[in-house]
């Protein structure tokens, strides 16, 4: 059973629930209104930056992966002629 205690402190924590509500949505709205759109500039430079990394990325691991595929071709062909 709980104790008188605990019966307190959970009706003072639901009481509570409205004003701690108000007061995250006034947070969210403050935080909102300092939010500010990026330029049609800055979206095409980070598109760019984005495209050419991809790029940079793929042909590193399409070397790597070529690199260790044939590493390991090697290694078959040269165990099995054995």
């Amino acid at each position: 059973m709980a104790s008188i205690a605990e019966q307190n402190a959970i009706t003072t924590t639901i009481k509570s629930w409205p004003e701690r509500i108000k007061s995250f949505y006034n947070d969210v709205r403050t935080e909102m209104k300092k939010v500010t759109a990026p330029s049609f500039k800055e979206v095409r430079a980070t598109t760019v930056v984005v495209i050419v990394t991809v790029f940079l990325f793929g042909l590193y691991f399409w070397i790597v992966d070529n690199t260790i595929g044939n590493g390991i071709n090697y290694l078959f062909k040269y165990l099995t002629h054995r």
